[in-house]
């Protein structure tokens, strides 16, 4: 029926495409987690965990002043000053969690930069590849906490050696994944290039790495993890207050509760960061169809 004072008709409230592609996974992301808290819940409610032990979610997520309160303990600790001095809780846990974020950022940046660049020349010059592969092949299987001490012994305590840590960790597999990459790449492509009068050099740059790019970027999002992993072990070891630390001053203060607390914000991050990897990855990929569950059904 048409409007007798001729105006237009009000305009409808369109969610914005990004979140309504976003919304379906956020929600299956909250029931995957709830159903995972309400078991841990069930579980304490019929008696079968014990809470001092394992205490369940709403308990070590229920008193989130109180928790903390052990973050500006920890950093205290850590840095040597007076207990009634330096920021307060709410503060000193945004410090640790943006310190142990910084990190793994800064040492997964390094690495990439380096394995990459690496990986590419071992295929680019023979005598780089006699030289360095049969070294990285050699350091890879050792594992980044047999690296700790060296970390200390040459970069003393602070960051740097966090850094150093995250960077060996993920360093020689990445070299490795992009000496395969590179090794899988399709011949017909390289041979059309060659046909069309390429040069070495621009077979790389504009045919190898764009071709290589989305391993190495599901490389990158995996080893994300691992880097996670290692900073927490060379902050709980005292080279560097974050959230490694607490989980240190958890244990010996023997506090379930802010175990289980800095663990679930630690899986809060991990997530947060897998998120914003994927988020760079669609956007440098920005030609390659999403390809999430393709074959689900076959």
């Amino acid at each position: 029926m048409a409007r007798g004072n001729g105006s237009p008709p009000p305009r409808r409230f369109v969610l914005p495409e990004a979140v309504t592609r976003a919304a379906p996974r956020i929600g299956w992301a909250l029931m995957s987690v709830g159903l995972f808290a309400g078991i841990w819940e069930l579980l304490w409610l019929w008696g079968v965990t014990d809470p001092k032990l394992l205490p369940p979610p709403h308990i070590f997520l229920g008193n989130f002043p109180e928790q903390a309160r052990f973050f500006n303990t920890a950093q205290r600790w850590q840095i040597g000053v007076g207990l009634n001095t330096g920021p307060s809780p709410g503060m000193a846990l945004a410090i640790t969690v943006l310190a142990s974020a910084a990190r793994v950022f800064a040492g997964l940046l390094i690495a990439s930069v380096l394995s990459i660049s690496i990986g590419v020349a071992v295929r680019y010059f023979l005598v780089v590849e006699k030289l360095a592969l049969p070294t990285i092949t050699l350091l890879s299987p050792v594992s980044p906490i047999a690296w700790l001490p060296v970390a200390i012994f040459v970069f003393g305590i602070g960051n740097a050696p966090a850094i150093f840590m995250v960077v060996v960790a993920l360093f020689f597999h990445m070299v490795l994944a992009t000496v395969s990459q590179i090794d899988g790449v399709n011949r017909n492509l390289i041979n059309v290039a060659r046909t069309m009068g390429a040069s070495k050099w621009q077979i790389y740059t504009r045919v190898i790495v764009p071709a290589i790019l989305p391993g190495l970027l599901m490389v990158l999002r995996l080893n994300m993890f691992g880097a996670w992993m290692v900073v927490l072990v060379a902050e709980s070891t005292g080279v560097g207050y974050g959230l490694g630390q607490v989980i240190m001053l958890a244990r010996n203060t023997f506090n379930p509760s802010l175990v289980f607390f800095t663990i679930a914000l630690i899986g809060v991050l991990g997530f947060c960061s897998d998120w914003l990897m994927r988020l760079l990855q669609h956007k440098i990929l920005y030609w390659m169809p999403e390809t999430t569950g393709v074959l689900r059904g076959l």
